[in-house]
């Protein structure tokens, strides 16, 4: 089955919360999963606006943003070189390019007077590979007004991630992944059959959302995949065409994942 990063699962169940009411303790389950309860801390800024313990739990965060009448939480995935609208300060935008993720509650569009503030994830995994378990912390903290970015729609974002999995499939055939690692031909066929996990994200996401997501993710686990050693390359010219084609592919996930999750409010088409 496929997963999604802990912010984009925090930023579509935070606005099934916030919106739709959806519950927050079973939104707080989703999120966590199997790892250990999560934890919220918060600068003083924050703490004094939503009314949030200085260190809380998830569901504490929710509960202080829906009194607090936040109307939507939006997800971030940047990688270096590709801030993908992190609003600042540099402090915060650090943090979330190290992660690969951040949450950002309100809009800064249609909710100019609400509270800027950004959540970022501090991660300890723990445990093996057959027992993994990990330990999160999110802080909180004020920043900068979220910029608008050029990623476009959800429908934008389907069409483009359509053709770059097409580019992957073909990318992972053209490399003979299944020949030169033993594990390779199970994982391939894992990622090319998987869908969500179940629970992964809120039950009423519009169906378009749902397959854009389950897209995006299917991509980014073949770059995972793909990226683990430099597979048929035997020189350098090659392996650097191959690593520029898996980052290429791996920007139209994020972005694809960006506005999947940012765009579950998107009035569907006819």
């Amino acid at each position: 089955m496929l997963l999604l990063p802990r912010s984009a699962r925090l930023a579509a169940w935070g606005t099934a919360v916030l919106a739709d009411g959806a519950d927050p303790a079973q939104a707080v389950r989703a999120v966590t999963r199997d790892d250990e309860p999560h934890q919220v801390t918060a600068d003083f800024e924050v703490a004094a606006t939503l009314g949030l313990p200085p260190a809380g739990s998830l569901l504490d965060l929710l509960l202080s943003l829906q009194r607090h009448g936040t109307p939507s939480l939006h997800v971030a995935l940047p990688a270096p070189g590709d801030l993908l609208g992190l609003p600042g300060p540099p402090a915060f935008n650090e943090a979330a390019v190290d992660t690969g993720e951040a949450v950002l509650a309100g809009d800064g569009v249609n909710d100019p007077a609400g509270p800027a503030i950004g959540l970022t994830a501090e991660i300890t995994e723990f445990g093996s590979v057959y027992e993994p378990g990990a330990m999160v912390t999110w802080k909180a903290q004020s920043v900068g007004r979220r910029r608008v970015t050029d990623i476009g729609s959800v429908a934008d974002a389907d069409r483009e991630l359509r053709s770059a999995l097409t580019e992957a499939v073909e990318e992972l055939a053209r490399l003979d992944v299944a020949r030169w690692r033993d594990d390779a031909a199970d994982r391939v066929a894992a990622i090319r059959d998987g869908g969500l996990e179940t629970g992964m994200i809120p039950p009423t996401t519009p169906k378009r959302v749902v397959q854009v997501l389950s897209r995006a993710a299917r991509v980014r686990a073949i770059v995972e995949l793909a990226s683990e050693d430099d597979g048929a390359a035997v020189t350098q010219a090659e392996a650097q065409r191959r690593s520029q084609a898996l980052r290429r592919l791996d920007a139209v996930s994020r972005r694809a994942m960006v506005a999947a999750v940012n765009g579950i409010k998107e009035p569907e088409d006819d």
